[in-house]
């Protein structure tokens, strides 16, 4: 289904240069702030105490959230678990005061909100934990990076797995550096957000590298540069309608999904619009200056070089 159809290819790979400098200031720009402020950790990852409470009718979320953050806790995530009315609560570390402290001075918060509020359980969340999910959340990114490039390498060729992987990091390290720059929570939710915009990235990027081997197949007089160019233009009504769908759900979540999800879809709107733009500009620019062509895509079509029916024989790349 296509909204509109370009008769005219767009030139995207003759501003490939500039827009990839302007990636590049933007990644590395990304990287000094994880360097230099670091990442926002929530509980999850830097310890504290999970306290899960009842109450007799459905919970006000935003209102437990308001009188536990009027007890001078910054970063308190509040959510339901379960059932409508039962809340679990996670509350950062404090140097100086016990769990057990924390734990009974919201309770007496909330009771004097809501006195028919029961406390059901309480642990403390280590830093040992944290530790263990910060090591577990990079082992799962590094499997990622590497069953994308063993299937790209394998169903396209090296240079592409090359060129999507190195795009697709950059999508992952920018979405990093917005949330070091503003120390937004890195949350778990957040976490998976950022694998999400790993495997979204790179169905883009798939999409437009099938589309550049049919090229390949298909016009053989075209150039290496002209069969980027249609590829990415051709493909252009099927990403609007794609991402267009995808942002508008992401947006609603953001919007109207209140605190427990607002970081999980600022993720994932930051990854789309950064996905789309990598998979067109740095995707397909790297494996142009990587020297991709047409034997390296369609094996065995050489022998119809000399072939004097066939109307593209004699056709360079």
């Amino acid at each position: 289904m296509e909204f509109f159809k370009i008769r005219r290819d767009i030139p995207f790979m003759k501003n490939a240069l500039v827009f990839n400098v302007i990636s590049l200031v933007t990644f590395l720009a990304a990287v000094f702030f994880l360097v230099t402020r670091g990442l926002h950790l929530s509980v999850e990852f830097t310890g504290g105490t999970v306290m899960e409470v009842s109450y007799s009718q459905p919970a006000d979320v935003e209102n437990v959230r308001r009188t536990v953050s009027s007890l001078g806790f910054t970063d308190v995530q509040v959510q339901n678990f379960g059932t409508a009315r039962d809340v679990i609560i996670r509350l950062p570390a404090q140097k100086g005061v016990s769990s057990a402290q924390q734990s009974e001075r919201t309770l007496q918060a909330l009771k004097a909100t809501d006195p028919a509020v029961t406390l059901r359980r309480v642990e403390f969340v280590g830093p040992q934990v944290g530790e263990e999910l910060v090591s577990n959340g990079l082992k799962a990114l590094a499997m990622v990076v590497a069953g994308i490039m063993l299937y790209l390498a394998v169903r396209f060729e090296w240079k592409f797995a090359v060129a999507a992987i190195i795009a697709n990091l950059h999508d992952v390290v920018i979405i990093l550096g917005f949330f070091a720059f503003f120390q937004w929570e890195f949350s778990l939710a957040v976490l998976a957000a950022v694998l999400a915009v790993l495997g979204y990235s790179v169905n883009e990027s798939v999409v437009i590298f099938d589309r550049i081997r049919e090229n390949f197949r298909r016009y053989r007089k075209m150039n290496t540069v002209e069969t980027i160019d249609n590829a990415i233009t051709s493909t252009i009504s099927r990403t609007i309608i794609t991402h267009g769908s995808t942002q508008m759900m992401v947006l609603s979540m953001l919007l109207f999904g209140g605190a427990t999800l607002h970081y999980f879809a600022l993720a994932l709107t930051i990854g789309i619009l950064f996905g789309i733009y990598s998979s067109v500009f740095v995707a397909a620019a790297i494996a142009m200056w990587l020297g991709i062509k047409r034997e390296d895509l369609v094996k065995g079509d050489r022998k119809r070089e000399g072939d004097p029916n066939d109307p593209n024989a004699g056709a360079t790349v």
